[in-house]
């Protein structure tokens, strides 16, 4: 019998076609190792008691990069989920920006210190911000891919969900949607196996994510989310059927998650060994040796790009800790309307 698996894009041995000049491999490798370094010291916070909440993207970085320079973020849109750190770095965002989301500082540019961390959103930057129910911006990326058709504009809708998330109505609905009406939308599945402590295997019967696209008539593609160029790839090609007019693809990168789910989960479910094996391939290593066999980088540049890296997250750190913090005053703002009882009286008279 033939298998019904969805192909699987080619990987990094293949990359030297993609028009990828040595200072955009330089710049994908910088934004990879300061989503990696910011999130070890949000990390870091968050053990000593200072960030409430942390939601780790280490061991995703690779696929998140790959996807965000397959893209124009000049046009394009982005409705990322929580773990989409590197997703956002590269839209714009920056290291003192992060910080102040963590730290929920009222100069945060995400929400104002409003959402809890890994809620992004930023007009000025094109990201959608999410709502903590987990794939409802997969509904929310269909409807501005709807208006940007309507509209005739050259955009495309990115948005990511973890493999646990594409078991909600949510996930059923904006597929069906999408592909009826052909809209520019990307769906990125991070599927690294586990929806919080639920393995793959006990979420879903089909073998991959992207089995579930040929059930709504559109292409499923599974690549390896530990290599930039295999993702690059993959999102670039289906970014460019969208902007045919062709309509959705679901791209599944499969990926690595070396962190638990969160910052209040004890990640009990995976051994030790388990989890210590997810780090031979890590796709921050894998990335620098490609690049240094290509001759894009040396030992003495990564010292030089870790260092700088390193205190710019210390001066962001220091700026998130000693802003400005909210005022008690505002404790009900955009929870509780504020109204006013009036009477049956005009203010001009009576009736």
């Amino acid at each position: 019998m033939a298998s019904t698996a969805p192909p699987t894009v080619g990987t990094g041995s293949d990359a030297d076609d993609l028009g990828l000049s040595p200072d955009v491999l330089r710049q994908m490798y910088e934004e990879m190792l300061l989503t990696r370094l910011l999130d070890e010291r949000m990390l870091q916070l968050n053990r000593i008691g200072k960030a409430p909440f942390v939601i780790s993207c280490q061991g995703q970085e690779a696929a998140q990069i790959g996807a965000a320079f397959a893209l124009d973020k000049d046009k394009d849109w982005f409705l990322p989920y929580y773990r989409d750190l590197a997703i956002c770095i590269h839209a714009g965002m920056t290291a003192r920006d992060i910080m102040l989301n963590l730290f929920a500082k009222p100069d945060d540019p995400n929400s104002g210190g409003r959402q809890m961390p890994g809620h992004y959103g930023s007009r000025k930057l094109r990201i959608v911000t999410g709502s903590s129910p987990v794939a409802t911006q997969l509904l929310h990326a269909t409807g501005v891919a709807y208006a940007a058709k309507l509209r005739r504009e050259d955009s495309v809708a990115y948005t990511s969900v973890g493999e646990g998330g594409t078991s909600t109505g949510d996930f059923h609905e904006a597929l069906n949607f999408a592909a009826i009406h052909k809209l520019p939308v990307l769906f990125f599945v991070e599927n690294n196996q586990y929806a919080i402590s639920v393995p793959m295997e006990k979420q879903m019967a089909v073998e991959r994510v992207a089995d579930r696209a040929r059930g709504y008539g559109l292409p499923g593609v599974t690549v390896d989310g530990t290599d930039v160029f295999a993702t690059f790839r993959a999102v670039r090609e289906a970014a460019d059927r969208a902007r045919r007019g062709d309509g959705p693809t679901l791209v599944e990168a499969m990926v690595q998650r070396f962190q638990p789910h969160s910052g209040d989960d004890d990640d009990k479910y995976r051994s030790r060994e388990e989890v210590a094996a997810l780090r031979e391939r890590d796709p921050l290593v894998l990335f620098r040796q490609a690049l240094e066999e290509r001759g894009v980088l040396d030992a003495a540049r990564v010292a030089e790009l870790t260092g700088r890296i390193r205190a710019e997250i210390d001066a962001a750190t220091d700026y998130g800790e000693a802003a400005r913090e909210m005022d008690p005053a505002t404790l009900e703002a955009h929870v509780f309307a504020k109204y006013e009882v009036r009477s049956t009286k005009y203010e001009q008279g009576t009736k």
